[in-house]
C-alpha cells in the first residue's frame, strides 16, 4: 500500500505524485482512489471506527455525504439497466469463486493476483442455493463458489490505510441454526460485530461521547442511538455464538499478526442492497505505518 503524505502545502502525495482536485477530476460511477483521497477525505480515524461498530449501533458508520449522493445517483442508472441492485450484482459485478477483476480498488491481499480488468457482461450468478447439496448457511468454511470477496466500490469514510472489503455470499449469514431464539430480536435491530488482531480491547466505550462530534452533520446524539440493552451472560455468549462463524472466516483470512479488523453484518433495517447477505470488513495493516502529516 502506497504511503499518502501531506505537504506543508496541503497537497496531497501518493508515491510521490501531487494529488490535487485539477489533477484529479471528479468522474461519475464508482471513485478511484485517487478521488477518495481528494474529493471525499476520511472523517473518521481508525479509533473512532472501532468505537462506533462496537458502540451498538451500526448506523454510525457512514459514506462521505457528498459520495452517498453520487452512489445514490449511480444506484438509479444501474436499477434502470439491470432492473434492481441485486441483480447487478449476481449477473455483473460479483465474480463467485473467482477473483475481482472490475474493482477500482485494490487490496494488499491482492498484490500476488493478476487482475484483468474486462467489461464482458458474462452472467455470473452463483451456485444454485436450492441443490439439496448445498451449505444451509454462511460458515467460516464456505466454499468458495458461493463466495465474492471484493473491495467495496463505495466504501465507507475510512483512513487510506483502512481497507473496506466485502464478502458477499449467497448463503444467509442470519440463520435459526446460528441464532438462538433468546436473542434473535437483538441481532435482528442491531446485526453482528467483532474484531480481530487487536493487541487488547476494542476502544473503551466512554470514548463514544466524545467521538460523536465526528457526526455531527449526520445529525446524531446520544440520545438518537438505536441499541439493544447490554444482556445477561447467557444472552451475550448467545450473541457471541451468533457471529462465531463470521468471526472465524475473518480470522482465517486476515492474518491475526499482520492485520487489525473490525467486522459486521448489517442489521436489515441498515442494509441498503436486502436480499443478499454480505459482511464489512474494516482491515489495517499492522505493519504498514500510519500515512505521515509533514505540516
Amino acid at each position: 500500500m502506497d504511503t499518502v503524505t501531506l505537504t506543508n502545502g496541503n497537497a496531497i502525495v501518493e508515491a510521490g505524485v501531487a494529488l490535487t482536485a485539477e489533477t484529479v477530476p471528479l468522474r461519475t460511477g464508482p471513485p478511484t482512489k485517487e478521488e477518495l483521497l481528494v474529493h471525499y477525505p476520511a472523517k473518521f480515524t481508525w479509533e473512532q471506527l472501532q468505537v462506533f461498530v462496537n458502540s451498538g449501533d451500526l448506523g454510525l458508520l457512514k459514506r462521505d455525504k457528498t459520495l452517498q449522493k453520487r452512489y445514490d445517483d449511480w444506484a438509479v442508472g444501474i436499477t434502470e439497466k439491470y432492473g434492481s441492485l441485486v441483480n447487478y450484482l449476481t449477473s455483473y459485478r460479483l465474480q463467485w469463486g473467482k477473483p475481482d477483476t472490475r474493482a477500482l480498488l485494490r487490496s494488499a491481499l491482492d498484490v500476488d493476483t493478476e487482475i484483468i480488468a474486462t467489461s464482458d457482461d458474462t452472467q455470473l450468478l452463483g451456485p444454485d442455493v436450492s441443490q439439496e447439496d448445498a451449505p444451509a448457511y454462511f460458515t467460516a468454511k464456505a466454499p468458495s463458489e458461493y463466495l465474492s470477496i471484493i473491495q467495496n466500490d463505495w466504501p465507507y469514510s475510512v483512513p487510506a490505510e483502512v481497507e473496506h472489503t466485502l464478502i458477499w455470499t449467497r448463503l444467509p449469514i442470519f440463520h435459526p441454526d446460528l441464532i438462538h431464539e433468546s436473542v434473535a430480536p437483538r441481532v435482528d435491530q442491531d446485526g453482528l460485530w467483532g474484531f480481530t488482531g487487536l493487541t487488547g480491547p476494542p476502544p473503551d466505550l466512554s470514548l463514544l461521547p466524545t467521538y460523536l462530534p465526528a457526526l455531527a452533520e449526520w445529525g446524531i446524539t446520544m440520545d438518537r442511538l438505536i441499541r439493544s440493552e447490554r444482556g445477561n451472560e447467557k444472552q451475550e455468549e448467545a450473541v457471541k455464538r451468533a457471529g462465531q462463524e463470521v468471526h472465524n472466516f475473518v480470522r482465517n483470512r486476515w492474518d491475526e499478526s499482520k492485520w487489525e479488523t473490525a467486522w459486521f453484518v448489517n442489521p436489515p433495517r441498515l442494509q441498503s442492497v436486502r436480499g443478499l447477505a454480505h459482511i464489512h470488513v474494516f482491515a489495517k495493516q499492522k505493519a504498514i505505518a500510519n500515512p505521515s502529516v509533514k505540516m
